[in-house]
């Protein structure tokens, strides 16, 4: 295996067995990521780089677990994982904590920043014998759609430079596109894994709220977090997803429940052994609007062909309150937003600005030059929505149609394992974005139209369910996304059904 593009298990075996040197994939990737840095049009999507050396102890750490927290999270790493990385380069979004490298979140507000502590998944997948390659590029705190809103440049989409990767984690999609490292780490609040992977051609996987520790994760939104994962193929992700879920006493909202054999899952779709043959796939009507680009919809209509080809039963399903989905998002994230990033005052730690004659003067000087447009747009959203006279109107109703879209999902899955109701259905399947990625520069000023990229991800993490984005084809040369939903904790399921669908198209495009 010459390259970084191959399956993360073949790569890590060659580490293993002594195929090639630890540090192997890592120098490789390093030089890949160098090489676009000196293009004409670099990617741009990593903002810093592990050290050298850092593949030394890769094989030593995988087997002692070194790096892996107390408790459950160490108990999760044992077995076949504990070197399931081994040696593997993994990118990692710069909102979650790492010791040697800064963790910027793509703001002046935290430029040079570097954590006392490491996130959760990060230990995991270094105790899994993962190395990381670097921090990628993002939108700031993760409030963007493109990756435009970093204050540290922005990155471009491998597929055509002149255009978005997508966001907020559009680095790390970029850099699984372009095959700088092959799979990678993200975070997704709205539909910041699964857009960009969508308009990069990647796959991307947004777990059930829960399934993965947020310790370590810079907060944007703290209800609707996560963590998710980037591969060149479902197996590839699914396996990443695998190494960082689990049990985290770290973090409150993780839940206890068990690991899932992901990886197997995924082999076993892409082998015909299960995946879609009698699952019952619903299209959302509501998803299927005036909004969606034809050309997208062209290629939506044939993968939904290679699910019924697949064995899968299609039916048209209604999730009614899909429409009030962005509007709810842009309220409760905001509102969330603007309280979590009140801790940016210039007193604990991020950039001070100088000068100031009062503690008040402090705090507006510092905020003022350390948060960027987009960040001080939602923070003044959000505080309007939480204020005394509107919180009601806006942030309280909004919960209210949270539910409701909640209780939308709720009503075609439990239709389907209860047997109560015709319409009910195990997974949804959905175009990811209503088009293909957009030009570099064409919406930053219409913020308005760039919430509407979000349109069709953003009730997953309003409901809490699992997703997952993967290439269906391309129209004038740039990638589409299909998204498979599940019912929560699902995440078995929707990794098979995936890796069922990827390999049918594969053979339709062969």
């Amino acid at each position: 295996m010459s390259e970084t593009r191959g399956r993360v298990t073949e790569m890590a075996r060659a580490v293993t067995t002594g195929e090639v040197a630890p540090d192997h994939w890592l120098q490789e990737a390093r030089s890949r990521i160098q090489a676009d840095e000196s293009a004409d049009q670099p990617l741009h999507a990593f903002l810093s780089l592990g050290a050298e050396g850092a593949g030394e102890g890769a094989l030593d750490g995988a087997v002692a677990g070194e790096g892996a927290p107390d408790g459950a999270t160490a108990g999760v790493l044992t077995g076949a994982l504990a070197g399931a990385l081994a040696g593997v380069p993994v990118a990692v979004k710069d909102n979650l904590a790492t010791l040697e490298l800064p963790t910027t979140c793509a703001s002046r507000i935290l430029e040079g920043y570097r954590s006392p502590f490491e996130a959760t998944v990060v230990r995991r997948l270094r105790a899994a014998g993962g190395l990381v390659a670097g921090k990628t590029n993002m939108d700031e705190f993760g409030m963007g759609s493109s990756t435009e809103n970093s204050a540290f440049g922005v990155t471009r989409n491998p597929a055509d430079r002149s255009r978005v990767p997508g966001g907020s984690s559009g680095g790390s999609a970029a850099a699984v596109a372009a095959g700088l490292v092959p799979c990678a780490l993200g975070s997704d609040t709205g539909g910041s894994v699964r857009q960009p992977a969508a308009l990069c051609g990647v796959v991307g996987i947004k777990p059930t709220y829960g399934r993965v520790s947020r310790y370590g994760l810079v907060a944007f939104a703290s209800s609707l977090d996560q963590v998710g994962t980037f591969g060149t193929t479902v197996e590839d992700a699914a396996l990443l997803l695998q190494v960082i879920a689990g049990h985290d006493p770290f973090d409150a909202t993780s839940a206890q429940r068990p690991v899932e054999e992901l990886a197997e899952a995924a082999r076993a779709g892409r082998a015909g052994r299960a995946g879609l043959a009698g699952k019952v796939v619903g299209i959302p009507r509501e998803y299927l609007s005036d909004a969606l680009d034809p050309a997208v919809r062209a290629r939506f209509d044939e993968a939904v062909e290679a699910l019924q080809t697949g064995g899968a039963q299609v039916r048209e399903v209604s999730l009614p309150h899909t429409r009030f989905a962005v509007p709810t998002y842009y309220i409760l994230a905001p509102a969330e937003a603007s309280s979590n990033l009140a801790r940016y005052d210039g007193v604990r730690y991020g950039v001070r600005a100088p000068g100031a004659r009062s503690t008040l003067e402090l705090y507006q000087e510092t905020r003022t030059r350390g948060f960027g447009p987009e960040v001080v747009r939602r923070i003044m959203l959000g505080t309007y929505a939480l204020s005394a006279g509107y919180y009601e109107a806006y942030y309280g109703r909004a919960q209210k149609v949270r539910t409701l879209i909640a209780r939308d999902f709720r009503r075609v899955f439990a239709a389907r394992v209860g047997g109560t109701a015709p319409d009910g259905v195990d997974l949804l399947f959905t175009p990811t974005t209503p088009a293909p990625a957009f030009g570099l520069g064409e919406r930053v000023t219409d913020p308005v139209s760039m919430y509407l990229s979000d349109i069709y991800t953003v009730t997953a993490n309003l409901a809490g369910i699992p997703g997952l984005s993967l290439p269906i084809g391309r129209v004038d040369g740039l990638p589409v996304g299909g998204q498979i939903l599940a019912p929560w904790w699902g995440e078995q399921a929707m990794v098979a059904a995936a890796a069922a669908l990827e390999g049918v198209l594969e053979g339709v495009e062969a």
